[in-house]
């Protein structure tokens, strides 16, 4: 199992009338946590994308528990729980400046060949990275 951890403040054309996020924005907050948990293993969308690899979304779930307001200053923990093979689950929690959980949430990406769309077995860098952790 492998997590880490990065920040991001809500901003103000990011909330509604309430002074709420919209919950639409947080799919944005778990792609940052997942592309900035990807890059402190030392991989990174763009270098697989040059490889020809993809990471489509395959499944993507959300709780919302508390909201997040404008100017909070979010965490968002995301975990690799298991090994990948061709694909990827993410595990995401998402706390405010008071450390209180106000949402989770879970997505399946899927490896795939971007010259024939098929999917791929995840990289074997990427695994073994993974592996000694």
């Amino acid at each position: 199992m492998f997590s880490a951890k990065t920040q991001v403040r809500v901003r103000y054309g990011e909330t509604d009338q309430m002074g709420y996020c919209y919950y639409g924005n947080y799919a944005q907050f778990f792609e940052i946590g997942r592309v900035e948990a990807l890059r402190s293993l030392g991989m990174s969308y763009r270098e697989m994308e040059e490889e020809g690899i993809m990471l489509p979304v395959l499944d993507y779930s959300v709780k919302y528990i508390k909201p997040a307001l404008y100017d909070d200053l979010l965490t968002i923990k995301t975990t690799i729980p298991e090994i990948p093979r061709a694909r990827i689950r993410f595990e995401y929690e998402i706390y405010n400046e008071k450390e209180e959980l106000i949402s989770k949430a879970e997505t399946t990406l899927v490896f795939i060949n971007k010259e024939n769309m098929r999917p791929r077995s995840a990289p074997e860098d990427f695994i073994a990275k993974l592996e000694a952790l």
